[in-house]
């Protein structure tokens, strides 16, 4: 009689014991942006944004998935700087990841005929002054790569932890993530230091996005986001970043979420190049009066959810 109330007991606790680890991180909300301003009238109305973003007091972040101007305006240092200034006015940490209209395309004319690789160098020296701490009223420490010396330059590439989950930029960008000629360079095309530069930068993805997975794996999170500029599509420039993102989306089999620009379309789709816990989501672009807020819940099946948000006139 007293084995049988052993064993009982014995199910009893067993059936009890949760599948998965229970998660005692709060929920955390954040602000998602991208392609913006574009433009001086974006840029004029651009405060407003912040302020609507800033008067949400459940955001405690805002991301921003690049391109922070147009690729018909200059790519010069002034407007960089103003810019920069811009995002430091938001209360909350400001994490931005590069979009090709800072670099990439900075070649054309109407931007100025710049060299992309010495923009490119601009925009680290002008967007992430101190390496491993964000922009903003109140910035905050973040993990970088340039702390690994086989990718020093990549500043840009960041990581942080938040409600267990782990979030990291990972630079890549429109253009056929930099294949796409230097066409309108003075002098013309530069296919070899173009290609070099394409090389470095795509190991240094490779590599950030392995980063992340293993951080997510090692730390049981319960889910993972990336932030690059462009969609990794099936074209030479993002082929091999689309296959680590998929077979480490797929490995992890928690909830991961892609986010990117480029398009200016808002755009959700789940299950994402095959993968059924991989989500991608596109915020809007072209525009200073539409943002995401987007919440990471640990408790929650999805992990991730969001709203859109329209700045009031």
């Amino acid at each position: 009689m007293r084995k049988s109330l052993f064993l009982a007991a014995l199910i009893a606790a067993t059936v009890a014991v949760p599948s998965g680890p229970a998660y005692a991180d709060p929920a955390v909300t954040f602000a998602l942006i991208g392609d913006t301003p574009y433009g001086d009238a974006q840029q004029a109305a651009f405060p407003s944004l912040v302020e609507s973003i800033d008067a949400d007091a459940g955001v405690r972040f805002v991301l921003h998935a690049g391109d922070v101007k147009n690729g018909s305006t200059t790519c010069d240092d002034a407007r960089f700087s103003t810019l920069a200034g811009l995002f430091g006015t938001f209360d909350d940490p400001f994490v931005l990841t590069p979009g090709d209209n800072e670099w990439t395309d900075c070649h054309r004319a109407a931007a100025g005929g710049y060299l992309p690789t010495e923009r490119l160098d601009a925009i680290r020296r002008i967007f992430y002054p101190v390496a491993g701490r964000t922009l903003g009223g109140h910035p905050m420490g973040v993990r970088t790569q340039a702390r690994d010396p086989r990718h020093r330059d990549y500043r840009e590439n960041v990581l942080f932890t938040r409600a267990g989950v782990v979030f990291a930029t990972v630079h890549v960008v429109g253009s056929d993530n930099d294949l796409a000629p230097w066409s309108e360079l003075p002098g013309g095309d530069r296919p070899a230091e173009r290609t070099a530069e394409f090389e470095a930068r795509q190991s240094a993805a490779l590599d950030w996005i392995d980063n992340a997975f293993d951080v997510a794996g090692r730390t049981h999170a319960p889910g993972v986001l990336l932030m690059m500029q462009a969609e990794p599509v099936e074209t030479s420039g993002f082929a091999e970043i689309r296959a680590r993102v998929v077979e480490r989306a797929r490995a992890f089999g928690k909830p991961v979420l892609l986010t990117h620009g480029d398009e200016h379309v808002y755009e959700v789709e789940r299950g994402y190049a095959g993968v059924a816990n991989l989500t991608r989501l596109e915020t809007y672009g072209d525009t200073a009066a539409h943002w995401l807020r987007v919440t990471a819940d640990p408790k929650a099946p999805a992990v991730f959810s969001w709203q859109s948000r329209t700045v009031e006139s």
